[in-house]
């Protein structure tokens, strides 16, 4: 397989979820990935540089939320909302959680603590 066609059908996972907006930043967007609140296909993405292709399933651990996308596109850049929902397909609404049973922590709670310290 071509080297260069297949760069052409993947995208690094941090800057697809900032196209799609999933992340307001690309930094938060690697940092979630970091921070293992990412799956593509049922494994984990510890890496930003993980490539995403069309089809692909990517599971996002947001705060208070759990987001199951199909990636339809790969985009070109960071558009307008109604761009980035044509990045994906989203068969369910996102699953919630219950503030009080949630394992969830923030990803700043370490720079949050710092700050009341």
């Amino acid at each position: 397989m071509n080297s260069d066609l297949s760069a052409s059908q993947t995208l690094r996972l941090d800057k697809w979820l900032w196209f799609a907006r999933v992340a307001r930043t690309r930094s938060l967007a690697a940092r979630l990935c970091s921070e293992g609140c990412v799956t593509i296909g049922g494994r984990e993405a510890l890496k930003p540089h993980q490539p995403v292709r069309i089809g692909d399933l990517v599971v996002i651990d947001l705060p208070h939320e759990q987001r199951r996308l199909t990636v339809r596109a790969l985009g070109q850049r960071r558009g307008p909302p109604t761009d980035a929902r044509q990045l994906y397909d989203e068969a369910a609404p996102p699953l919630r959680r219950d503030q009080a049973t949630s394992a969830w922590v923030s990803l700043f709670a370490e720079e949050e603590e710092a700050a009341d310290a």
